[in-house]
């Protein structure tokens, strides 16, 4: 009962983030969100794996790490600007 509890009040976490997602101005706002839905999912399909005693949520859970791990790489490689040096150095 303990992580189904600790899981509905990570989802709650999430409801808030959505609003977020409406009021972001910018894009960097919005990826943050994006990292929060990733990270919370992560901890919720955890919980939610020992609470229910199912395994293989474990392993979902690993892959949606992944994932969300790939689409920051992916925002801050194509983010306009990233590849610019604004303040000449480096070279």
């Amino acid at each position: 009962m303990f992580f189904e509890a600790m899981a509905l009040f990570l989802m709650l976490n999430l409801a808030a983030g959505l609003v977020r997602v409406a009021r972001g101005p910018t894009a960097a706002d919005r990826m943050t969100v994006a990292q929060l839905f990733g990270t919370t999912g992560v901890a919720v399909l955890l919980l939610l794996a020992e609470g229910w005693g199912r395994p293989a949520l474990r392993d979902t859970a690993l892959v949606l790490a992944l994932l969300s791990g790939l689409a920051v790489v992916a925002f801050v490689r194509f983010l306009p600007g990233a590849g610019s040096d604004p303040g000449g150095e480096g070279s």
